[in-house]
Order: C-alpha cells, then structure tokens, then sequence
C-alpha cells in the first residue's frame, strides 16, 4: 500500500556532475551539481539562479560537464559546502558554506585545457564534454534556472570505452557517481538483460553530433 508523503526533496538518483565555467577574472570554479540530464547532443542543467555557475553560464555562454566515477566520490565531497561567490550569500552561510577559491586545488582534481572552450576540464574524471549555452529557461519564480546546453566536443578515458570504437562507452566498465537523497553512491552492475540495447547507437546521432564534428 502507498503512503502519501511530503519530502522536502526529490533527489531519487542522478549523476553528479562537476560544472566548470570561468569566473569573472579568468579563473576556473568548478562546482558538483546533479540535476542534469541529456538529450541526444544536448543537457539540461538546473542550477540555482544566484549561484556563482549561473552568473558564469550567462556572462560566458561557455562551460565543461565533467562526470566522476565512484572511485572520485571524496573529491566531489571535498567540494561540498563551498562556493566561488564572495561574500558568501546569506541563504548559503545559513547551511554552513564558504567561499574557495581554487576549487581545482580544494578536490585536488587537474584543470587540463579544452579544445572548444574556456573552462578547463578535470583531468581525472573519466568522462568531460565541451559544451555551450543555447538558452536559459527560468523555473517558477526564477531562483531557479534550466540551462540548455550544446555539447561541442566528448572525451573519455581509454578505460571506459569500449574496445576497438571511437564513439560507444562500455556501460560495464562505466561508474558513474550517484547523488541520492544528497549522498552519495555507486553504480551496481547490470541487473536485466535490455531491449532497448539492442537498438546499435548509430541510429541515435542526430544534427548537435554532425555540427560538433566541423568544429
């Protein structure tokens, strides 16, 4: 039987992201963020309006999504509860946050310079794409904000493709990090065998990939 119930979030389970954008004096922030999702060549981002990400997301129109493996979990929570905004904003001093400047340096994660944008990529991450603002839609009263963005260039690590191809990640060797109900975890091995996979990727590339391929 269900029970109706009110939680304060709905967190059920998405990757997390580390979103890197440059601050105003050319600086790298890089920040963990979850509420994405990708459509073809294509991401949607939602991120709070004030946020020191969304204020570089608007100026440059430029940013990286970088996606940690499980095994990068420690760096990602080093980076929690901290901001590139300072002063730090009342509502984020209340929840205990402050202001870091080298966010890179706070993970200890390896800036490494893109091919199509500004924002450097962290190295260490197995999975970082290029990719830039189409447009930004605001959310009910606007302290939030879903930023669609165009992905320009993919890169991964040798250890996550899959062998002997230039376009398919081997979703077994493949861990992304899961941010649940704000913790944070792995992901399990296959559970069931997919229809849908069998569908070869091909079929799925679209006008963004054919664009970024020129670029």
């Amino acid at each position: 039987m269900h029970t109706r119930i009110t939680p304060n979030i709905l967190y059920f389970g998405t990757p997390v992201v580390l979103l890197s954008t440059l601050n105003e004096d050319g600086t790298p922030n890089l920040a963990p963020m979850s509420s994405a999702f990708w459509l073809g060549w294509r991401a949607i981002l939602g991120l709070g309006a004030r946020s020191k990400t969304a204020q570089n997301l608007i100026r440059t129109r430029e940013c990286v999504l970088n996606l940690p493996s499980d095994a990068l979990a420690p760096a990602v929570d080093r980076l929690a509860l901290t901001t590139g905004s300072n002063p730090v904003p009342e509502r984020k001093q209340e929840r205990g946050y402050r202001y870091v400047q080298d966010k890179f340096g706070r993970a200890g994660l390896t800036p490494t310079p893109s091919e199509t944008v500004k924002p450097p990529r962290a190295a260490e991450c197995p999975v970082a794409m290029e990719a830039v603002v189409e447009a930004v839609h605001p959310i009910g009263d606007g302290g939030t904000q879903a930023f669609e963005v165009q992905v320009q260039r993919v890169w991964a690590h040798e250890a996550v493709r899959t062998p002997g191809t230039d376009d398919h990640i081997d979703p077994d060797a493949w861990r992304p990090l899961i941010m649940s109900f704000q913790k944070l975890y792995g992901l399990g091995p296959q559970v069931h065998p997919s229809r849908l996979a069998t569908i070869p990727e091909r079929f799925y590339r679209g006008p963004d990939l054919e664009h970024a391929s020129t670029l």
